[in-house]
C-alpha cells in the first residue's frame, strides 16, 4: 500500500507540473517559440496573487478572477509589443529577448518584495483530506490541482479543435505563410495564444504558492519541470504534456521513496531517457 500512496501521490504532482508546462506547449505549438522567462513569469503572478490578496482580502483561489484576466492582458500586450518583433525563422532572437526578461522579472520582483519566501493561506482546503482506501490518503488541494489541469487542458483542446481562435492557431502553426495570404493576422494571432498561455500560467502561479514557499529566484527550477514535461509528452500536444506531467512527478515520487537526495534526479533521469529513445515525445502532435 506504501508504493499504491506513493505513485498517487506523484500522479497528484503531476498535475501542479502539467499546469507549470501546459502554457509553454501552447505557445510552442502555435509559434514555435521557446519561452525562457516561463517559469519567471509564474512566480511573477504568484507574487501578483500575493498583492491583491494583501490588498483585498480575497481568498488565493477567488484572487484568480484578478490574476487570470491581468496575466492575459500582460501576456498579449508582451506578444504584441516585444516578442512578435523578434519571431523570425532564427530562434535565436526570442531566446535572448526571454532570457533578458527572466533577468529583469527576477530583480524587479527582488526590489519589489525582497528576498524571503512567501506562502499563500488557503485555509482547510490546503490542509484536508480524504481516505481513498486503507493507507492511501488523498488532499484536497493536490486534488483540486490535478483537476484543474484536466479541466485547462480540457478546454484548451475543446479551443483549438472546435473554435474559429483555434483554427487560426493551428493555421499559422502549420503554414505562417499561407495563413497570411489566407487573411490570417499572425501577429494578432500570436498575442492571443500569448495571453491564453499567460491565462494558464497564472493558474499554475497561485496553486503554485498555495502549494508551497515562493521566491523570486525560483523561476528557473519551474521552467524545467515544465519544459521536461513538455519534452515527454511529446512537442505541441497538450494531453501529451498532461501525460509528461503525471511522469514527471510520479518518478519524482518513487525517486524520493528510495532515497530522499533522489527526487528531483529520478525526474532528470526519465527525462533523459525519453529523449534518448524517442526525441519527439511518447505522444508527439501529428503533423498536417
Amino acid at each position: 500500500m506504501d508504493w499504491i500512496n506513493i505513485v498517487v501521490q506523484g500522479l497528484l504532482v503531476g498535475g501542479l507540473y502539467a499546469l507549470f508546462a501546459t502554457g509553454l506547449s501552447l505557445i510552442f505549438g502555435v509559434m514555435r517559440l521557446v519561452n525562457i522567462a516561463h517559469g519567471d513569469l509564474i512566480v511573477a503572478t504568484a507574487y501578483l496573487a500575493y498583492t491583491i490578496i494583501q490588498l483585498t482580502g480575497l481568498h488565493p483561489l477567488a484572487s484568480l478572477v484578478v490574476v487570470v484576466p491581468v496575466a492575459a492582458a500582460f501576456g498579449y500586450a508582451l506578444q504584441a509589443g516585444i516578442l512578435n518583433r523578434v519571431l523570425d525563422k532564427d530562434i535565436l532572437p526570442p531566446l535572448l529577448v526571454t532570457f533578458g526578461l527572466s533577468v529583469i522579472i527576477q530583480n524587479v520582483l527582488l526590489e519589489t518584495y525582497n528576498a524571503d519566501s512567501r506562502k499563500l493561506n488557503a485555509g482547510l482546503i490546503e490542509t484536508g483530506s480524504f481516505g481513498l482506501m486503507s493507507g492511501v490518503d488523498i488532499g484536497y488541494f493536490p486534488l483540486l490541482t490535478f483537476v484543474s489541469a484536466l479541466a485547462v487542458v480540457a478546454v484548451l483542446q475543446f479551443l483549438f479543435y472546435r473554435t474559429p481562435l483555434g483554427r487560426a492557431f493551428r493555421a499559422v502553426s502549420d503554414d505562417p505563410e499561407i495563413s497570411q495570404l489566407m487573411g490570417c493576422d499572425n501577429r494578432k494571432i500570436y498575442a492571443w495564444a500569448m495571453a491564453l498561455s499567460m491565462a494558464v500560467v497564472a493558474i499554475a502561479g497561485v496553486f503554485l504558492a498555495i502549494r508551497a514557499n515562493f521566491d523570486p529566484f525560483m523561476g528557473p527550477s519551474r521552467l524545467i519541470f515544465g519544459f521536461e514535461a513538455v519534452i515527454i509528452g511529446g512537442l505541441g500536444n497538450l494531453w501529451g504534456t498532461l501525460a509528461g506531467g503525471i511522469i514527471l512527478g510520479v518518478a519524482q515520487a518513487i525517486g524520493a521513496q528510495v532515497n530522499p537526495g533522489w527526487q528531483v534526479l529520478a525526474g532528470h533521469l526519465v527525462f533523459l531517457t525519453v529523449l534518448a529513445v524517442k526525441p519527439r515525445g511518447l505522444f508527439p502532435r501529428e503533423q498536417a
